[in-house]
């Protein structure tokens, strides 16, 4: 099974820069979008055979997420279950009879951490949920998690120690995600691996020059790791300020 997981960065200019050729290409047999910034009502074409589902954010033009699948789930959620963390489309989970798959866009703690009280808050309960999940059956998370773990991540770490998305506030609460059962899917096969990039600026030629950060993940449960073929970072697919991100997996996972 294929599965991938795109932030979009606006759905709708994607759509005008190769997503759906990208699509028809890879033909997985599901796709996870981040910030699609619109909804459902917007959307001008029909991507037959994959049924989508959109979680919107109330303020339009923002943030947002959607799934693309082939596969009908038992069942489709949406937020992660505290009040304090809706109106912004940030997940949506899939219920398969043998796993959940949930797709996140993480809040980014913004320019001088001025947000990073309110992720350490999204970081919890995220974690909280997950794990609630895990609980059930096992889980398969993917997204945009606005972090990069650790310093082979990133293009420059020194220089952006305690920037949003390298501050060790946040570094922490991904290792503690990890510690709560799951495992970082790319680094599970590609530990050393350097200029394993998912998201560059659009400053300063970044992406021309490869100075770039992983901040895409696919995590799943530990005790699917047997079932895991391979992941994947497409780096050169154009269209949006990050790449997409995926896995192969097992079809039935063995301890479902």
């Amino acid at each position: 099974m294929k599965l991938l997981s795109w932030n979009v960065n606006g759905l709708r200019a994607c759509l005008q820069k190769g997503f759906e050729e990208f699509l028809r290409k890879e033909d997985p047999d599901i796709l996870c979008l981040q910030e699609i910034k619109m909804t459902a009502d917007q959307l001008d074409r029909d991507f037959t055979p994959w049924e989508t589902v959109f979680h919107s954010a109330q303020t339009k033009g923002y943030a947002g997420t959607a799934i693309l699948s082939k596969r009908k789930p038992l069942a489709v959620s949406y937020d992660i279950g505290r009040q304090e963390h809706t109106g912004e489309g940030r997940s949506i989970t899939f219920e398969f009879e043998s796993f959940y798959l949930v797709t996140v866009y993480t809040p980014n703690s913004q320019r001088d951490l001025v947000r990073l009280s309110y992720r350490m808050q999204w970081d919890d309960a995220f974690r909280e949920y997950v794990a609630s999940l895990d609980r059930k059956k096992p889980v398969v998370i993917c997204g945009d998690f606005n972090v990069a773990y650790r310093p082979i991540d990133l293009a420059n770490p020194a220089s952006n120690h305690q920037n949003a998305g390298f501050s060790d506030e946040e570094r922490g609460k991904f290792a503690e995600l990890l510690a709560a059962g799951f495992t970082d899917t790319y680094r599970y096969f590609y530990p050393d691996r350097k200029a394993a990039y998912s998201w560059w600026s659009y400053r300063f030629a970044s992406r021309e020059r490869d100075i770039g950060w992983r901040i895409d993940y696919f995590l799943i449960s530990n005790r699917l790791c047997g079932n895991l073929r391979d992941a994947m970072i497409y780096k050169d697919q154009q269209g949006s300020d990050h790449c997409p991100v995926g896995i192969l997996l097992r079809d039935e996972p063995e301890d479902a």
